[in-house]
């Protein structure tokens, strides 16, 4: 196999991470609102530790990118 194509593959997958990001977000938002709904005294509670969820799933799509964006543009 070509590097450059090995180069290619690995970043793709690496960027499968973003899209897994965005679905963790997605199901952390639907849980939240889900349970406002169900008990809506408890979510002002709860509001603040869905945005740490939030800025996790999504630190780890940027750290997904991030990888991706090396392997295409760094590695030789």
């Amino acid at each position: 196999m070509d590097p450059a194509a090995g180069r290619f593959i690995g970043a793709g997958l690496a960027a499968i991470g973003t899209g897994a990001a965005a679905i963790g977000v997605g199901l952390i938002f639907g849980n939240f609102l889900l349970g406002a709904l169900r008990n809506p005294t408890a979510s002002d509670g709860q509001f603040g530790r869905v945005f740490i969820g939030v800025a996790l799933a999504e630190g780890l799509g940027i750290f997904a990118l991030l990888v991706a964006i090396l392997l295409l543009f760094v590695v030789k």
